[in-house]
């Protein structure tokens, strides 16, 4: 099983070393890591190399001039995975608050569905336990503000802990995704969603980071806040093709 993580990094030096040696250690043998780092001005990008040192054969870097946005850092770490020939493909971040066990449960998780979801708002899902009241309640309302203009039944549209299919994100038309903050992660499943791919939800306890800064900002909450409402009209061409899928695999009968 050929699994690539796509991590993009922004003035993690404290925590890359320790993520990445984390998932080396689940029992996923063929497992490779892709760290896309903007220029980190902490020096994030010159560990990286050092720690290619050490995993030379399962670790590898793409370097980019200045800090040009996680939406943008995902589509190259993307388009750079399936071009080395990754099976499935994880994103997720990397200063802890997506818990690295979780990628076993999800590499069997997506043996039935086309892309997995790590999901806050499912059952069994949750919050960070020392989070205010008000701090959650403003990451539910912006979930359920996408959700519901978008009409989306995935319940978890703003998390971007996923576990994509090699064929599933070359279905996705990524040249068009606009978003580069995180309305990004909601644009990429509306887009699956629109086009009849089958997702499926796996709770997991989103925690919050030990080490470094967020780079959640006001600039990217109102990007996500109007973005949303430009992909529900910008996407109304797009149509499941599960279908065509089918009716190809019954021609071959």
């Amino acid at each position: 099983m050929k699994i690539t993580i796509v991590i993009p990094t922004y003035n993690e030096l404290e925590n890359l070393p320790k993520i990445v040696s984390a998932v080396f250690e689940l029992p996923l043998p063929e497992l490779k890591v892709l760290v896309v780092d903007d220029d980190s001005p902490d020096g994030t990008g010159k560990l990286a190399d050092e720690l290619v040192k050490q995993y030379p054969s399962r670790l590898s870097v793409l370097h980019r001039e200045g800090k040009l946005g996680l939406g943008t850092a995902y589509i190259r770490g993307f388009e750079k995975a399936l071009a080395d020939g990754a099976e499935y493909i994880v994103q997720m971040d990397a200063d802890f608050s997506h818990p690295p066990e979780k990628i076993v449960e999800f590499a069997e998780t997506i043996k039935h569905c086309d892309v997995v979801i790590g999901s806050r708002y499912v059952r069994g899902g949750e919050l960070d336990k020392n989070w205010p009241f008000w701090r959650k309640a403003l990451s539910w309302f912006g979930n359920y503000y996408a959700r519901f203009i978008l009409n989306a039944s995935v319940l978890d549209v703003t998390g971007g802990f996923r576990f994509w299919r090699r064929d599933t994100l070359l279905g996705i038309p990524l040249d068009r995704v606009r978003s580069n903050g995180y309305a990004f992660q909601i644009e990429m499943i509306y887009i699956a969603h629109r086009l009849g791919y089958q997702s499926k939800e796996v709770p997991i306890y989103f925690a919050e980071r030990d080490l470094g800064k967020s780079k959640m900002s006001i600039k990217i909450q109102i990007e996500a806040a109007y973005r949303v409402w430009q992909m529900r009209n910008s996407y109304q061409d797009l149509h499941p093709i599960v279908h065509q899928k089918e009716e190809a695999h019954s021609a071959s009968l």
